[in-house]
């Protein structure tokens, strides 16, 4: 992050390693395939550090020019840097190699252990948040991505996560990342952000889907500044049958059974037989009783101070940005402000 010029980033751990979390950006040379690594730790705890680094030789043998080759693919100026768990043999190995070739090479200091450490730091902030709330339907998502193009610092925690936040978040479609990946993500996005100003982000319970938002940053959106978008129910009822009535019906009652505890029987019987018979429309206003509760439970758990309702005039997602921005002209960049 520091170096002056942007160097490729190396990770030489296993493919499971760095599918389970990797710093954004990085490839995969893996010195070890997973079981490889399986042998080598075994031989490290049960014969020590000489007979595993001489397996260790024995497996990758074959595989030396291979790995350069990777390397000229991925940083072909010769100049690459590289990590592994710790900073340790495997990093290390793998650098030798390709200083003998003639890469200039730099190490990632204490390896990606030390990475995640720096990861969970990013989350204590401070940061001057602005959050975005609103019921259901409200175009929050639109609204901050529109306040992005406007200049405005804003991160979509649903797109790090791959999840709309409800029931039905999955859309069909989305995969979520492991945590640590998401939580690596965020910390590069905030790590990039400026904190003198401020940074929009929407409203979100603590889990989103599976996974959940570091809860030293959680707790600064909660005590944030939050712009309540009003918008009158028809127009989100339309807006959520365009995002959500063109999905497979099936996905749609499998989801909708998942919240029937908190829905209702007789409600959940209503919002299904919507559902089949192509009732879109009623559909999403059966299951708007329970999420517009939820959302109104979690809006009173706020300071009433640290809320500021925005009657959205307008369908266009610029245009109620530009209303939004309008406000916030009036009242501070974040709560702490006001005590300055």
């Amino acid at each position: 992050m520091k170096l002056p010029e942007r160097v490729p980033l190396a990770d030489v751990r296993t493919p499971a390693e760095f599918i389970r979390g990797h710093i954004p950006g990085a490839f995969n040379i893996p010195l070890f395939n997973n079981e490889e690594r399986v042998q080598v730790g075994t031989t490290y705890k049960q014969a020590g550090k000489e007979a595993a680094i001489l397996l260790g030789f024995d497996l990758t043998g074959a595989k030396w020019s291979g790995f350069i080759r990777q390397a000229l693919e991925i940083a072909p100026q010769k100049k690459i840097a590289l990590h592994c768990w710790r900073g340790g043999m495997r990093s290390g190995a793998m650098a030798w190699a390709l200083d003998l070739y003639g890469f200039e090479v730099w190490l990632l200091e204490g390896g990606y252990k030390s990475y995640r450490r720096w990861v969970l730091r990013q989350f204590e902030g401070p940061y001057r948040l602005s959050v975005i709330g609103g019921m259901t339907g409200s175009g929050k998502t639109s609204i901050l991505h529109q306040l992005r193009v406007l200049g405005e610092q804003a991160i979509d925690l649903e797109d790090l996560v791959g999840h709309r936040g409800s029931s039905y978040g999955t859309m069909n479609k989305l995969i979520q990342p492991t945590q640590e990946q998401f939580e690596n993500d965020l910390a590069d996005q905030l790590h990039q952000a400026d904190r003198k100003r401020k940074i929009w982000v929407e409203d979100e319970s603590i889990a989103i889907g599976k996974r959940s938002i570091p809860k030293p940053f959680w707790n600064q959106m909660q005590t944030a500044f939050l712009f309540d978008l009003q918008v009158p129910i028809d127009q989100r009822i339309q807006a959520l049958v365009r995002e959500y009535g063109v999905l497979d019906k099936a996905f749609l009652v499998e989801c909708t059974e998942r919240i029937r505890k908190r829905l209702g029987s007789e409600q959940t019987k209503h919002a299904i037989a919507a559902i089949w018979e192509g009732r879109m429309d009623e559909f999403i206003r059966f299951v708007l009783v329970y999420y517009d509760k939820t959302y109104r439970a979690a809006l009173n758990s706020r300071s009433p101070g640290s809320i500021f309702p925005v009657n959205i005039q307008y369908a266009d997602p610029t245009l109620n940005a530009h209303q939004i921005l309008e406000c916030t002209r009036t009242i501070p960049d974040s709560i702490a402000d006001i005590t300055l």
